[in-house]
C-alpha cells in the first residue's frame, strides 16, 4: 500500500531570492488544505449519532446501536496507528485525499441503499469501514504540520488547526437539520454529509502539498533555525525511516509517549462519552426536540473552538511549555460541569445547554495537547504513528467504551450508571496525566526560556 502513495521526490532548491515568497504562500496554502480537510473528516465521522434516535424508533436498543458505532472506534483507532505509520512513508496530499473519498462514499451508500441500515452487523461492518478509512486524515496532518510549521510555532498552529474538528463537528447537526428539512428522510443525515466531504476532498487534492523539499525548498527547521528540542535534530531525519525503526526506536520504547497514550483512553471516553450520546440523552431524558438536540450536539462542538485556543495559550505562555497543569484544570472544570448536566432535572433546558457548551469548551483542551506532546516527542518521520499510538489508545480504549459500554450499562441500569462510568473517566484521566508532572518540570529546567 505504502508504494501506491510514495511521497513525491525532493526537486532542486529553487533560487534563493523565490524561497520567502514561496514558502509564506505555500504554508497557509497547505494549512487551509488540511484544516478545510479535516473538518471534512468529521463532516463523514460523526453524523451517524444524530440518526441513532431515528434507529432506535425503528425498534434497535441502545446496546445494539451502541455495538454499531464502536466499530467506527475501533477501526479508526486501529487505523489510526497502523496506517499513521505508512502515511509517515507517504504523500501526504494522496493520503489524505484518498481517506476522505472513500468515507464519503461508505456514508452516502450507508445512506441510499436500504440495506445498509437493514440490521446491526451490516452497519457495524460499514462503520468499520468508514473508521478505517478516517484513519487516513490525523496522520496525513501530523505529517503535514510537522514539515510545514518548526516546533516552535507548531504548539499555536497545532491549536487553531485542531479546532478543524470543531468546525466539522459542529456543522454535522445543522447539515442533518437541513437534511431533514430538504429530503423529509432520516436517511439524509447521512448521505448528504457524504456529498459536502466529496466536494472537500476535491479542496484537500488542489491544496495541500507533501513536504517542502518536494516543492523546492528546503527543510522547514533549516529554514526557520529552529530545531527540536526533546532530541537531537540530524539531517538524516529528513530520509524516511523503516516501519521497524519507527515502531521499535522512536514510539514502543518512549515512556513518556505511554503515559499519555493511556490518559488519552480515559480523556477519550468522557469526550464521546457526552458528544456521542447527546442526542439520545437529550431527547429520552430531558425531553429534547430533533432540532433542540441538533443544535445542542453543534454548540458542544464549536465551543471547544475557544476552549482549545485558550488551553494552548496557557500551556504555552503561563505554564511555559507543560501540559499537565492545564489540562488537569481543565478536566477537573469538566467533571463539575459533567455532574451538573447529569443532576440537573428535566424542564431546565437552558442549564443542560450551558453544561454541554462548558463541557465541549473543556473537554478538547486536554485532546489537543495530548496530539501536540506526541508530535514533539519524536522524529518528524516519525510523527504520524506517534499521533496514531495516543489516537489507539483513545479510540480502541476510550471512544469504544464510549459508544458500547455506555449503551450496554444504560440498558440494564439507565443514564446514572453511565455517567457514573463517565465521571470516573474524569477523575481516572487526571490522575494519568498528573503523572507526567514530573518529567515536564525537569524539561522545563533543562530547557529554560
Amino acid at each position: 500500500m505504502s508504494r501506491f502513495f510514495t511521497p513525491p521526490p525532493h526537486r532542486p532548491q529553487i533560487p534563493e531570492t523565490d524561497i520567502d515568497r514561496s514558502y509564506t504562500r505555500l504554508r497557509w496554502q497547505v494549512y487551509s488544505g488540511i484544516f478545510v480537510g479535516y473538518a471534512g473528516y468529521y463532516l463523514v465521522r460523526k453524523n451517524f449519532s444524530l440518526a441513532m434516535p431515528h434507529l432506535i424508533e425503528e425498534g434497535y436498543s441502545r446496546t445494539a446501536l451502541g455495538f454499531a458505532l464502536s466499530g467506527v472506534a475501533i477501526a479508526y483507532g486501529l487505523s489510526k496507528f497502523f496506517m499513521g505509520n505508512v502515511s509517515d512513508r507517504s504523500n501526504a496530499r494522496l493520503f489524505m485525499t484518498t481517506g476522505l473519498i472513500l468515507s464519503a462514499l461508505t456514508m452516502i451508500a450507508m445512506g441510499l441503499l436500504p440495506a445498509a441500515t437493514g440490521s446491526v452487523g451490516i452497519m457495524f461492518g460499514l462503520l468499520l469501514a468508514n473508521g478505517w478509512f478516517q484513519g487516513m486524515g490525523w496522520p496525513a496532518c501530523g505529517r503535514t504540520m510537522v514539515h510545514w510549521f518548526s516546533a516552535s510555532e507548531r504548539g499555536t498552529k497545532m491549536a487553531f488547526w485542531n479546532v478543524a474538528h470543531n468546525v466539522g463537528g459542529g456543522l454535522v447537526g445543522p447539515v442533518a437539520i437541513l437534511a431533514m428539512a430538504v429530503f423529509a428522510d432520516w436517511h439524509a443525515i447521512l448521505y448528504l454529509h457524504g456529498f459536502f466531504a466529496l466536494v472537500i476532498a476535491l479542496y484537500i487534492w488542489l491544496a495541500v502539498r507533501d513536504t517542502p523539499q518536494s516543492q523546492g525548498l528546503p527543510a522547514i527547521e533549516v529554514y526557520k533555525q529552529d530545531y527540536p528540542k526533546t532530541f537531537k535534530y540530524q539531517q538524516q531525519h529528513e530520509q524516511e525511516f523503516s516501519a521497524r525503526d519507527i515502531f521499535l526506536r522512536h514510539v514502543l520504547n518512549n515512556r513518556l509517549l505511554w503515559s499519555i497514550a493511556i490518559a488519552n483512553a480515559f480523556v477519550y471516553l468522557v469526550r464521546y462519552g457526552v458528544l456521542d450520546w447527546a442526542p439520545t440523552y437529550l431527547h429520552e431524558a430531558k425531553n429534547f426536540s430533533f432540532e433542540d438536540s441538533g443544535w445542542a450536539y453543534a454548540l458542544y462542538e464549536w465551543a471547544g473552538i475557544p476552549g482549545t485556543l485558550l488551553c494552548g495559550y496557557l500551556s504555552d505562555n503561563v505554564f511555559r511549555g507543560r501540559r499537565a497543569p492545564v489540562s488537569i484544570i481543565y478536566l477537573l472544570l469538566t467533571l463539575v460541569c459533567v455532574l451538573v448536566y447529569w443532576f440537573n432535572p428535566p424542564g431546565n433546558p437552558g442549564i443542560d445547554i450551558a453544561m454541554l457548551i462548558a463541557i465541549g469548551f473543556l473537554i478538547y483542551g486536554p485532546v489537543m495537547l495530548i496530539g501536540v506532546h506526541a508530535l514533539d516527542l519524536v522524529p518528524k518521520k516519525a510523527a504520524g504513528t506517534a499521533a496514531g499510538f495516543t489516537g489507539l489508545f483513545g479510540y480502541v480504549g476510550g471512544a469504544v467504551s464510549a459508544n458500547l459500554v455506555i449503551g450496554y450499562l444504560v440498558d440494564r441500569s439507565g443514564w446514572d450508571a453511565g455517567f457514573m462510568l463517565i465521571s470516573t473517566a474524569c477523575i481516572i484521566s487526571i490522575m494519568m496525566i498528573a503523572m507526567t508532572w514530573k518529567a515536564e518540570n525537569q524539561s522545563l529546567v533543562k530547557t529554560p526560556r
